[in-house]
């Protein structure tokens, strides 16, 4: 019988601590020794691998971004030799150059484990079935989950994305217990079943555990009230690791926990880069413990949240992601993040939780319009309701006028499972 709590889960936090510190200090060392940038980095800021005497300590040395990884495009960050890389993967790279990771056959098992951690965490048990629908290939969401729910004992159906109609129907027919997707896709399903006359209710899912971009607790309760489901939280990125990072338990469904043993977290001031006490918003920062292909030191995640205590685990938790600095949208003067706007469309009768914001400039200022997609069966008077009613939500609770268009079901430009939020138009 597969424990529910492993090891490491069972540590006390001054057992933690030390283990912490001794994978610390053995990272900044390897990443030290075999990442040309990592030297140069350290050597820099006038700090060496032994510096580190506490887990304080690592606030002295230098963060990493998304763009020194783009810099040493493809394989300068990788800290073995290329025969010891077992996998590969990339971001999209639509923003330029795309981010590259490698892993060796360790660190597939570290990742493996740690996915398994996740599913176990919402419910997941050996012999359930595990239907992944994130994207296959180059992200990591497919893959990752896949060989984590195996490594958990699962049967995986990989259906990644796509092809809605089909996955409604293995739904059906291979009646899995589980289902990992993004949550937007997970809200196409739903429309789908309904499509076809099946009461989402009556599937045979029962946990559904959704990442790869923020969500509110107001697309939770559509999703469990809607589905019959629990619906949980996984947190990773690539640069990191992967899906895994993080998790969410089912029993408390209250943020999610961080895997302390492989991975340390900090949140910091996104302008200043200091530290901030646990409690406090701000930018998730993460170095990896135990990366053996591409240890990160200090990487700048650029996702905003906070760090509390562990509830149902003694790992910290991070609260759930409100939305990422390079997300935030200053518009006349306010802030306006698209978690802000995804509330609003999904309390408004007639729309579907699918968006996507636009910004223009007309004149000197910047203007922005809300794109939202019309549920299935909405005619024009109640999609004219629902712009009239976005618009004036946004007004009152953000401060800020949009336009808003509603558009027909399933016309918004989708990427293995996600909607792109933000497009921006101008010049």
């Amino acid at each position: 019988m597969t424990p529910l709590l492993d090891a490491a889960e069972q540590l006390g936090r001054e057992e933690l601590a030390v283990l912490q510190l001794a994978r610390l200090r053995a990272t900044l060392r390897h990443a030290y020794d075999q990442v040309p940038f990592y030297r140069q980095a350290f050597d820099k800021a006038g700090l060496r691998p032994e510096d580190c005497h506490s887990l304080a300590d690592l606030a002295r040395f230098p963060f990493t971004a998304k763009a020194d990884l783009r810099d040493n495009y493809p394989f300068g960050m990788f800290a073995v030799e290329r025969s010891e890389v077992r996998r590969i993967h990339a971001s999209s790279g639509t923003t330029g150059r795309p981010t590259v990771v490698g892993y060796t056959e360790k660190d597939l098992d570290t990742w493996a484990d740690l996915v398994a951690r996740a599913i176990r965490a919402a419910g997941g048990r050996p012999g359930h079935t595990v239907h992944v629908a994130y994207g296959y290939g180059l992200f990591t969401g497919g893959l990752g989950a896949h060989y984590g729910a195996e490594r958990l004992g699962c049967t995986v159906v990989p259906a990644s994305g796509g092809m809605t109609a089909r996955q409604v129907r293995l739904i059906q027919d291979f009646e899995p217990e589980i289902i990992m997707v993004t949550p937007s896709y997970m809200l196409t399903l739903l429309d789908e079943f309904e499509r076809q006359g099946v009461d989402p209710r009556t599937t045979s899912l029962r946990v559904g555990i959704f990442g790869a971009e923020p969500w509110t607790e107001e697309m939770r309760r559509e999703i469990e009230e809607r589905f019959a489901i629990d619906a949980v939280d996984i947190y990773g990125l690539s640069e990191v690791m992967g899906p895994g990072v993080s998790f969410e338990c089912v029993e408390t469904k209250d943020g999610l926990h961080i895997s302390e043993d492989h991975f340390y977290p900090e949140v910091v001031d996104p302008f200043t880069g200091e530290v901030l006490p646990d409690g406090e918003e701000g930018e998730l920062v993460f170095t990896s413990l135990t990366k053996e292909a591409m240890p990160v030191v200090r990487y700048r995640t650029r996702d905003l949240t906070r760090l509390l205590p562990g509830t149902a685990r003694a790992f910290r938790r991070m609260e759930k992601v409100t939305g990422r600095t390079d997300d935030m949208v200053i518009l006349r003067g306010v802030n306006l993040f698209p978690t802000q706007i995804e509330e609003i469309v999904l309390r408004t009768p007639g729309v579907a939780p699918h968006f996507q914001l636009r910004l223009t400039r007309e004149g000197r200022m910047d203007a922005l319009t809300v794109r939202a997609e019309a549920r299935a069966l909405a005619g024009p008077e109640v999609r004219e309701d629902a712009a009239r009613a976005i618009a004036a939500a946004v007004k009152d609770g953000i401060g800020v006028s949009v336009k808003v268009e509603i558009v027909d079901p399933e016309t918004l430009e989708r990427s293995v499972g996600k909607i792109r939020r933000i497009v921006d138009l101008r010049d």
